[in-house]
């Protein structure tokens, strides 16, 4: 069926408006509304230009004339947030999904468009004006926006979901005792309890928790999250350029931040426990880049012997360990990681025997090697490792992350 044939058809079913009537043609008439193009093909097929009310249209019911007020509505709902970037979405009534169904079996067209595409492009034109009267800009993004609207139909509201905020960083961990982040009580779960002292936490606090607290009141958000690449062991420092982190900041009101009056901020608040540095605006997209992120890392460890030792078997040791390591998940993860064997490459290690029962050893290595298994062998889970090349057992007794060689 032609478009002037399918047209007739469609006026012949019903009084219908302009606007659904050229929804139906959306891809014919380039720079038209489907207004527009509505009264083009009611002129062709019918000879009439008088158009019918909105009102009386058979598939909308006049609804797009409630488009300006929830256009004012959602204007206000973000009055206070800033953002340049949003989407409008819509839930359709019953009534309208079955005419949308209706109306592609029995007046099916090549050139239509659905009902939410026409709505939502309408709800975000009104938004766009209303902001225009009070000197703000922002544009539709349909991947990532900073704000997105989802009108009910059938209810008539509007529901507000802000998107998070990211930002870049990298954090040094200067003291021992500390995780990445927030960890429940394991007495408790989290509830609280007189072993963590009814704060539910397994310890006072985090590089996370350290961290937060500037950027929530800087962005005045309700929430947060610390997603960092990799993470060292608690009783690690993390020294060096730091390890790269990307901070989520939850439903912010600020989203440009003064990121340098941050950094003081938190490295003052954290009273030298930790330090940020390097922090920049990201994306959403950086954050699995960040946890994916397998770079190669250097390692100082603190070694104590159970027996003396002597300088030609330590480094004739050391050497050995360079190359191919299989590693079974250690024993004091095993609880919460995935029980496997993993490859990792040792780089380079260089060390010293401080006494003929203590050492230092620095080690060029693979991501996702574990450094204190790479010393005591777990048993035999890590081949090879230092205590079963010297035949003589060995710990770490103080580990420290000396730089994260990232490409971020």
């Amino acid at each position: 069926m032609g478009p002037i044939e399918l047209a007739a058809s469609l006026l012949a079913a019903g009084p219908i408006c302009d606007r659904c009537l050229g929804r139906r043609f959306a891809l014919l008439g380039e720079g038209l509304t489907n207004a527009e193009r509505g009264q083009y093909v009611r002129s062709a097929a019918s000879g009439l230009t008088v158009p019918v009310a909105p009102g009386r249209c058979w598939v909308c019911e006049g609804l797009f004339d409630r488009v300006p007020a929830w256009g004012r509505e959602a204007a206000g709902l973000v009055r206070d947030h800033e953002f340049t970037t949003f989407l409008f979405g819509v839930h359709l009534t019953p009534r309208l999904e079955a005419i949308e169904e209706f109306l592609d079996e029995r007046f099916p067209s090549l050139w239509a468009e659905p009902f939410k595409r026409d709505m939502n492009r309408e709800l975000g034109k009104a938004f766009e004006r209303v902001l225009a009267g009070q000197g703000r800009t922002a544009t539709v993004d349909f991947q990532r926006p900073d704000v997105q609207f989802t009108v009910d139909l059938d209810r008539g509201t509007i529901e507000l979901v802000i998107n998070p905020v990211y930002f870049y960083g990298r954090y040094r961990k200067l003291v021992r005792g500390i995780p990445q982040t927030h960890w429940p009580c394991r007495g408790c779960r989290g509830r609280g309890c007189e072993r963590c002292h009814g704060t539910g936490k397994q310890y006072p606090t985090s590089v996370e928790e350290l961290i937060l607290p500037a950027f929530l009141a800087a962005a005045h958000g309700t929430g947060g999250h610390l997603h960092g690449a990799g993470r060292e062991d608690i009783d690690a420092r993390m020294l060096g350029r730091g390890r790269p982190f990307v901070l989520e900041i939850r439903e912010p009101k600020r989203r440009t931040l003064d990121l340098a009056s941050i950094a003081r901020e938190v490295n003052a608040y954290a009273q030298g426990a930790i330090e940020v540095l390097d922090l920049r605006p990201a994306t959403a997209d950086l954050v699995e880049k960040v946890k994916e992120e397998r770079a190669d890392k250097r390692y100082r460890a603190r070694i104590q012997l159970a027996r003396p030792v002597d300088e030609p078997a330590f480094r004739q040791a050391l050497a050995s360990l360079v190359g191919e390591i299989k590693q079974r998940t250690p024993t004091r993860v095993r609880h919460r990681r995935a029980d496997m064997v993993r490859r990792r490459r040792v780089h380079a290690v260089q060390g010293k025997l401080l006494s003929p029962t203590e050492a230092e050893v620095d080690v060029l290595c693979q991501g996702g090697l574990y450094v204190k298994e790479l010393i005591s062998g777990d048993d035999g889970a890590t081949q090879p490792n230092l205590a079963a090349l010297l035949g003589v057992p060995a710990q770490v007794t103080e580990l420290d992350v000396l730089d994260v060689l990232d490409d971020l």
